[in-house]
């Protein structure tokens, strides 16, 4: 049998203690965990221990958490476009045609007094935006007055500046005419509320609607 060759004394040792632990695994000391950033101090967290002496959880409620509405939006462009319109309509200057226009329908139109012709012409030629209508087809003379009557008062309150009323043509009327246009007109120009109304262009109605310019409430 080889001869062993003879080791350095050190590795004899351990030589030895393996001999000695047998198959026992020796466990070797662990690496500390490092400390997170910012981690209190022992100092730190002694003081907190004593400022919450005495603090006590809060008891269980039963009140709901109720979320409040979200308030509605503004149409701020639109009214900014409404204002630029009416300062042009009272402080802008007159074309040539303004008068003509307003001499050829003057059975169909109607302006307060004291408001500029050029209100009047702006509504006809649309430049107001329609912004609620009222469809009178179908209405006896009294259920139309009383159904235009709370259809203005509802605009006002709501701070609407221009509707159409559908009054119809009269195509099926006696003798073909239409007898809630004279109405709706005599009722509207008899409201301070009305600052003006003209007959709709053909693709908003005609002569069979109107477009109805009210007053500000504000």
């Amino acid at each position: 049998m080889a001869r062993r060759r003879a080791l350095h004394p050190a590795f004899d040792a351990l030589a030895g203690l393996s001999k000695t632990l047998g198959e026992e695994t020796v466990a070797l000391p662990s690496k500390p965990e490092p400390k997170p950033e910012n981690a209190p101090t022992a100092t730190e967290r002694a003081l907190f221990r004593k400022v919450m002496e005495g603090v006590q959880p809060l008891p269980p409620t039963d009140r709901a958490a109720i979320v409040p509405p979200k308030p509605k939006p503004v149409p701020r462009q639109h009214q900014q476009d409404e204002t630029e319109a009416l300062q042009e309509t009272l402080h802008g200057t007159f074309s040539l045609e303004d008068p003509m226009n307003m001499l050829e329908e003057a059975g169909e139109t109607f302006a307060r007094a004291g408001l500029p012709r050029r209100a009047l012409a702006d509504l006809r030629r649309g430049r107001w935006v329609i912004q609620a209508e009222l469809d009178l087809h179908g209405y006896t003379r009294e259920e139309a007055h009383d159904a235009l009557s709370a259809f203005i008062g509802g605009c006002l309150a709501r701070g609407v500046r221009c509707v159409r009323v559908i009054h119809g043509k009269g195509h099926s009327s006696p003798g073909g005419l239409s007898v809630l246009k004279n109405l709706s007109r005599q009722w509207l120009s008899r409201r301070e509320e009305i600052l003006a109304f003209c007959a709709a262009k053909p693709h908003d109605g005609g002569d069979g609607a109107l477009l109805v310019l009210l007053r500000s409430q504000r």
